[in-house]
């Protein structure tokens, strides 16, 4: 038993390593958070990381080479 709630722990810990989201569904998960919230019009763009320059971020993807961001529409 105690292997097997072993096996339950490290697996939770390597899972998000995998299960990766893709630029383009992170940024519908914030847009439809975003709305939720009351926020209408929003744009997010999804640029690379060293072409941020006085934009809001709002989420990374990617691994950290492009960054989603936000601007009132």
């Amino acid at each position: 038993m105690n292997k097997l709630m072993l096996a339950f722990a490290l697996s939770t810990l390597v899972l998000p390593a995998w299960a990766k989201k893709s630029c383009d569904e992170l940024k519908t998960e914030i847009a439809a958070k975003m709305e939720a919230k009351g926020v209408k019009g929003a744009q997010l763009d999804i640029v690379a990381s060293d072409e941020v320059k006085d934009q809001k971020v709002v989420g990374s993807c990617e691994g950290g080479a492009k960054k989603i961001t936000y601007k009132k529409g």
